[in-house]
């Protein structure tokens, strides 16, 4: 049985290997090793200010990893940041984004020693500038203005949908005819010097990046230039895409960072951003689980596991599995399956997939790219089934990080 290229072998043993009768509802684990390296190819360049999306895996020992590699981090919660700061990461090496920011929360994460926010609503503006000037006023002196990016949402003609949004309304940001009421100068307390646009997720395709970093340009400096900003920061996001479905469609790194040195250049700016979450991290992680029956429905071969989408949830929001092979080797030709998981709804399916025909009861199956969206993405409490645990692979060693939790400990 030939291993898929989105296979780390290095790992394969440990994963035999591995016996655990709290793991036999799944468990998930991530190759440190190749998640070190991967994140020093991506730093190799001077284009780019690399931010970690942290609802992508906060997982400590994947912060503490991006951490050493240079990485700074995006939060759109409180919870995010007090796992970011549990690691020993400094403040000022955080950005505040998401939709949905109380003055509660902003006063909250300034007063925690966050610099810099992403601002998402004309409310959002105000809510942040009332509170530096309150924090000057108890401070009785100048106190420092943070930076702030104003998140700007466009549309475009084709009308193409995306998981971020694409072209559809989202409550990601503000149009530019909205951010135009704004006049920087009437908010003294912040640096406004920054736009934030991100629409587009899993993007597969260099060349359709690039057209749309490029469309984003025009209409985003001429606003800068509407509103009195020195754009100095332009933050793109993220999106960079994987190929879960193997279409051979993989983007190229160096590719990228060509186009955004000509982005930069055509924006002006001092420095350009981008926020990556899957293209970080989802390579290093996998999701093992056991088999636990087989069956033929109207001619159609099932598979149904220990777990579903209460451990992976990405499958049945997206239309787009995790790849998944056989955990041991297998000479028997290949057959298609409709894999489930356990739960009592029909949502609960991984994908229509290809394994070996004599996968049986009892076998176990590992599924790729699981780095980026399993554990905190999923739906772990409908029918009350057990928390995955969580381990790290790293110079040669399987450890676990959080252990396998069952339904008496978050059940009321």
């Amino acid at each position: 049985m030939t291993k898929p290229t989105w296979f780390d072998t290095r790992i394969e043993n440990a994963l035999l290997k591995h016996q655990s009768p709290d793991d036999e509802q799944g468990y998930f684990v991530y190759q440190l090793d190749a998640l070190k390296n991967h994140l020093e190819q991506l730093q190799q360049q001077d284009v780019i200010k690399l931010w970690f999306a942290v609802k992508a895996n906060p997982l400590s020992k994947i912060i503490q990893t991006l951490d050493g590699a240079g990485f700074n981090f995006d939060v759109a919660s409180s919870g995010e940041l007090a796992q970011v700061l549990a690691q020993g990461i400094s403040p000022d090496r955080v950005l505040n984004t998401g939709p949905a920011k109380s003055k509660k929360q902003l006063k909250a994460f300034v007063e925690l020693g966050v610099k810099t926010f992403v601002v998402e609503s004309l409310n959002q503006l105000n809510w942040l500038n009332e509170v530096i000037a309150e924090q000057a006023l108890t401070a009785q002196g100048v106190v420092e203005s943070p930076t702030v990016l104003l998140r700007v949402q466009l549309q475009w003609p084709d009308g193409e949908k995306n998981p971020l949004g694409g072209n559809s309304l989202t409550p990601f940001g503000l149009s530019v005819q909205e951010w135009q009421n704004v006049q920087v100068n009437d908010y003294p307390n912040l640096d406004i010097c920054g736009l934030h646009i991100f629409q587009w997720g899993n993007m597969l395709s260099n060349e359709k990046m690039y057209s749309l970093w490029g469309q984003m340009v025009e209409p985003l400096t001429s606003l800068a230039t509407d509103i009195g900003m020195e754009l100095k920061i332009l933050d793109l996001g993220g999106g960079l895409g994987i190929d879960y479905l193997n279409e051979g469609k993989q983007l190229s790194w160096q590719k990228i960072i060509t186009d955004l040195a000509d982005i930069k250049a055509q924006s002006g700016v001092e420095e350009l951003w981008l926020e990556l979450g899957r293209f970080a991290v989802a390579e290093c992680g996998y999701y093992v689980v056991p088999v636990v029956d087989r069956k033929i429905n109207y001619d159609q071969e099932q598979l149904v596991l220990a777990a579903g989408i209460n451990h992976i949830i990405r499958p049945a929001i997206t239309d787009q599995p995790f790849p998944v092979m056989l955990l041991r080797n297998s000479n028997a030709p290949s057959q298609a399956f409709d894999i489930h998981g356990p739960l009592c709804t029909s949502m609960d399916k991984l994908g229509h997939l290809t394994l070996p025909d004599d996968v049986t009861v009892d076998d176990k199956l590992v599924f790729g790219y699981c780095g980026a969206y399993g554990f905190t993405e999923s739906m772990p409490f409908f029918l009350c089934h057990q928390l995955a645990a969580e381990y790290v692979f790293q110079e040669g060693n399987l450890v676990e990080i959080r252990p396998a939790q069952p339904a008496t400990s978050y059940l009321a």
